[in-house]
């Protein structure tokens, strides 16, 4: 079964990570490294099972070299996710134990930050290995990566508004954000600026609450979220919220956030095309963490911060093309952008041979 997913998407590499002295379960996904090492974040879930853990990674790693590669950088894509509960099972000594494991790969898999890991962890899994990025706090870090991944999306959602409604800005729209976390609530920021209408969602209380306090911002239930009358649904939760069930409550005519792996088939994403739906390619719009990470450059003395978020404005950019061939070829906009970053990877596939 592990071969067939890995023949499926073209993986190069899985390795499992296995310790019980320290309850670490962990799998290293790397997809591809023909356009430089394999960079992902690491996160931790309360998985399932061990094949719902093989499936996400599998996905997010795949994802992470369409990212680097729409995005221009010379990054492989990889993944790792640690099986267990971020507030119970954690330890240093899991993540130290993991560190060692990274460090095994000799640098074909760079590790950072993702869901339910924190600067302190990653600063862990640093004791064992130099091959990790986006330590919060660390002198020369990019740090935190939401902001750089939130000022993308407003440039890509800027990009749509564009295209649908020949706006230059997103004042007087109603946007709907599914999720205010760290990215979204970011994005907030960002949106309420310009004077969009905001209507957001979230499960934990104290975030609606600060929301609310400093934005004023409408409030519904996290189902409700898919029924709300707005310009731009913005997807920047958990994955596969665009599905079957989903697609006909949505009365957006943009969809365009920051979560990873948003459509739940490929068949989701012909039926946003269907409905005349201008769709941002997941990859493509959230790309600016690790935009913003590429630039933690020690050869360059450290993080160039002006560079990265020069780079992350290009995300508005590279979303106008994929709309605009997309458009063109009368083709769905994830399958043009699959495309574009396919086209990069072969060609440096065919340079290595």
């Amino acid at each position: 079964m592990v071969f067939e997913k890995v023949d499926a998407n073209d993986h190069e590499q899985i390795l499992y990570c296995n310790d019980q002295s320290v309850g670490l379960k962990a799998i290293i996904a790397i997809h591809s490294t023909a356009l430089g090492p394999a960079t992902g974040g690491c996160r931790i879930w309360n998985y399932s099972s061990e094949s719902e853990a093989l499936h996400d990674v599998l996905r997010l790693s795949k994802g992470m070299t369409y990212k680097s590669s729409i995005s221009g950088l010379n990054w492989g894509g990889g993944k790792a996710v640690i099986l267990g509960d971020p507030r119970t099972t954690k330890t240093p000594a899991m993540l130290e134990r993991f560190g060692e494991f990274v460090n095994r790969l000799g640098g074909n898999y760079i590790t950072a930050k993702d869901m339910g890991i924190d600067a302190d962890d990653l600063r862990s899994i640093k004791k064992n290995t130099s091959h990790i990025l986006g330590i919060e706090g660390e002198k020369n870090s990019s740090g935190n990566p939401s902001p750089a991944t939130a000022w993308g999306v407003l440039f890509g959602m800027q990009s749509c508004a564009q295209f649908a409604f020949n706006a230059r800005s997103l004042k007087g729209m109603r946007i709907a954000l599914q999720g205010l976390g760290s990215v979204a609530y970011s994005l907030l920021e960002h949106l309420t600026a310009e004077g969009a209408e905001v209507i957001g969602c979230d499960i934990d209380e104290a975030t609606l609450e600060k929301a609310v306090k400093q934005y004023g911002i409408e409030i519904v239930s996290p189902d409700a979220i898919y029924d709300v009358k707005c310009d731009i649904f913005s997807p920047n939760a958990l994955g596969a919220t665009l599905n079957s069930k989903t697609l006909p409550r949505i009365q957006a005519k943009i969809i365009a956030g920051a979560a990873n792996n948003q459509l739940d088939t490929p068949e989701v994403g012909y039926a946003l095309e269907d409905r005349g739906i201008i769709y941002a390619p997941d990859y493509a719009i959230n790309a600016g963490g690790v935009i913003n990470i590429y630039y933690e450059a020690p050869a360059q003395g450290g993080y160039q911060k002006a560079q990265a978020f020069e780079h992350v404005k290009r995300i508005g950019q590279t979303v106008t093309d994929i709309l605009e061939r997309s458009r063109a070829e009368r083709t769905p906009s994830f399958i043009i952008a699959d495309r574009i970053a396919e086209e990069r990877v072969n060609q440096a596939r065919k340079l290595k041979k």
